[in-house]
């Protein structure tokens, strides 16, 4: 369900109607100095060739040798890495190799993020599996790969892409993670408690000078899909198929205390979680001293644009690997959401200018570009306009 396309007129959904802003071309690639993709969540890809990854693919086929692909969390699905020894290792293999090769078939650089299903989904060794993960993409993928943060810490880690861009990566499960983190004294961890980290932070945004900054995360600050509380009817007379994809058991009236329970914020995955919230909280108070002009996130499965009350623009790009429709309505700000699987392109331009282009994956070789937006104004010390 698409609750915005880049050339149909104004619909209101949820949240009131939504601006129609008109589609914008692609710029040449002589005049792009970086392309970032951001896919999240595509931790399951299928076994006979992943659709959303074979887009991506050909993607970064077009973009050019300057493209980053960020992976932003749940790189494998449920529980992350296990022990050589497990019976479920070669399949956890079989998901990140899926990832991990596609950027070294392609030449691409790629970041893997970690996200709740990489920690074990919240368990027990959920830190042992975060690091285990780490070293293996690190092994796997050669020197245009890596895991950042790393190690269990939650960053932030900084990342440059030349004198246009930079990438803020954090480990936003290390707030959510109800087993052991690394916390002082049994931490390595540059930062590795709430306050160091908000000041590491600060520090990365106030330093960034004339870049434009992206944070990069795997939860989102705002949604409109399950997580915020958004659920369909299916959800409520088929709610066991959200624990294992093929029980189809209906269970009306009964099935309603899956969305009950969940909107209740019993779980830290969830937005009206405690733990959620106070998270999100002291992001944005940094984020509203020194605003980045993007936070890209995943872990609700579909792609969704809005504009941010602290970060400029707050993406959700967690469509990454195709399967059935993902909930979605939209919030206040919300400026496109589809239950589409697929991905987010970011190109920055020679001039300091941002453009963004959603591109949606409906199997096969149906791959659109949905909607695109220009996310900043020309650099003022080039004058530059938009075309």
């Amino acid at each position: 369900m698409t609750l915005l396309m880049a050339s149909a007129a104004t619909l209101a959904c949820g949240g009131g109607p939504v601006a129609v802003i008109r589609p914008v071309p692609r710029p040449p690639l002589h005049e792009v100095a970086a392309t970032v993709l951001l896919i999240g969540d595509a931790g399951e890809p299928a076994s006979d060739g992943e659709p959303v990854l074979q887009a991506v693919e050909r993607e970064i086929g077009t973009a050019g040798a300057r493209t980053t692909v960020v992976f932003l969390g749940d790189n494998i699905y449920p529980g992350g890495l296990p022990d050589s020894a497990a019976s479920d290792r070669a399949e956890a293999e079989r998901k990140i190799n899926a990832q991990i090769d596609l950027a070294r078939a392609t030449g691409a650089r790629a970041i893997f993020v970690p996200g709740n299903h990489d920690w074990d989904n919240g368990g027990q060794e959920g830190w042992e599996r975060i690091r285990r993960e780490a070293q293996y993409v690190r092994v796997r993928g050669g020197d245009r790969v890596s895991f950042a943060p790393e190690g269990g810490c939650p960053g932030p880690t900084v990342m440059d892409a030349g004198a246009r861009l930079r990438l803020v990566l954090l480990d936003t499960q290390w707030w959510l993670h109800n087993g052991p983190r690394p916390e002082h004294p049994d931490s390595n961890c540059p930062a590795d408690s709430s306050g160091e980290v908000m000041d590491s932070l600060r520090a990365a945004l106030a330093g960034a000078g004339a870049r434009r900054v992206m944070v990069l995360a795997h939860h989102p600050l705002v949604s409109g899909g399950p997580h915020s509380g958004h659920f369909e009817w299916k959800d409520h007379i088929f709610p066991l198929h959200n624990l294992v994809h093929w029980l189809w058991l209906p269970l009306p009236g009964l099935g309603s205390l899956y969305p009950l329970v969940r909107g209740s914020g019993v779980s830290p995955q969830d937005m009206q979680n405690g733990r959620n919230k106070a998270m999100r909280q002291q992001l944005e108070q940094v984020f509203q001293q020194y605003p980045p002009l993007v936070y890209g996130s995943g872990h609700d499965h579909n792609l969704q644009v809005l504009k941010g009350t602290s970060a400029e623009f707050l993406l959700v790009s967690g469509g990454g690997f195709y399967g059935r429709p993902y909930p979605v309505t939209s919030k206040g700000g919300t400026l496109f959401a589809t239950s589409a699987k697929g991905f987010m392109r970011l190109d920055v331009l020679t001039d300091g200018r941002m453009r963004l282009g959603v591109i949606a994956v409906h199997g096969g070789d149906i791959v659109t570009e949905e909607f695109s937006l220009w996310l900043t104004d020309p650099d003022p010390l080039t004058g530059s306009s938009p075309p």
